[in-house]
């Protein structure tokens, strides 16, 4: 569940003659900026995207024209670590005697493309360690996790519920303003959340967090069992609950879920099972 996907895809919109006119640029929420630079010798352009967090953000950029020319490709998606710039496609004029453009679109992700999780990790149940909450769905659970969302759990916890960080990592993005739900296209913009970095650059996603219910900022380290929040009903859901996942990112904005064991009373459990209930070992 990409907190990306709920800002949406953004566009941009640049025009070049030749020469070619000043670089043109559209940066996202103060993390990550697409812009058009030209080259010294002129005549192209290089598009070129700007981390602006200390945390890897993956990119995919689309540009489209008239009289364009774009090597390596037209669409491109790159990791760029923490605070990197980098150029990913150089934009020129097919027939140089005759003027052009381009557009361009792009969206992003946190995370790494392609990051190999550890899957010898066991993770802590993401819950209080006296709780014992039942489990809503489960991997693959056909009411919404499937797809990219299904390897995810969803806990029966009411609101206000304790969330505690199933794994240490860095607190990379939060949101805890909205109080609604609903279940209608766009809802999930709604959702309050956290989002942790791991040490495998997957990341560990807390959703439908209740209005002002996360206890931990961006930057801050937090370790396996800390209190980081409580669970609520906001976003697109039909009831309160938490859903956790454990994501990589793709391409356009976009994150996978991948599969993960927990540590419980009865043992290390990979997918914890819809109607039963789960406590700390």
């Amino acid at each position: 569940m990409s907190a990306a996907r709920i800002i949406g895809l953004i566009a941009c919109l640049a025009a070049c003659l030749v020469p070619a006119a000043a670089a043109a640029s559209a940066c996202s929420e103060g993390w990550i900026c697409v812009e058009g630079e030209e080259r010294a010798e002129g005549g192209t352009v290089d598009l070129v995207a700007r981390n602006l967090k200390p945390w890897p953000v993956t990119v995919t950029v689309a540009v489209e024209g008239d009289n364009l020319s774009v090597s390596p490709r037209r669409e491109v998606t790159a990791t760029l670590q923490g605070e990197d710039t980098r150029p990913l496609m150089t934009l020129g004029a097919q027939d140089p005697d005759r003027g052009w453009r381009y557009t361009y679109r792009y969206d992003w992700a946190v995370g790494s493309i392609g990051a190999q999780h550890e899957d010898d990790y066991a993770y802590a149940l993401p819950f209080a360690p006296d709780a014992r909450w039942r489990i809503l769905q489960g991997y693959g659970s056909r009411f919404s996790h499937t797809g990219l969302e299904t390897w995810t759990i969803d806990f029966d916890m009411p609101v206000g519920s304790p969330v505690h960080a199933a794994r240490e990592g860095i607190v990379v993005r939060v949101r805890s303003v909205h109080d609604q739900s609903c279940w209608e296209r766009g809802c999930g913009r709604y959702a309050n959340f956290i989002v942790v970095l791991h040490a495998d650059r997957t990341t560990g996603e807390y959703y439908h967090l209740r209005k002002d219910g996360v206890v931990v900022e961006p930057g801050e380290r937090v370790a396996r069992g800390q209190l980081i929040g409580y669970s609520g009903n906001t976003g697109r859901s039909t009831m309160p609950h938490l859903h956790f996942g454990v994501y990589r990112a793709t391409s356009w904005g976009r994150t996978e879920s991948v599969p993960v064991s927990f540590m419980t009373a009865g043992g290390t459990v990979r997918g914890l099972k819809p109607g039963r209930r789960y406590r700390h070992p």
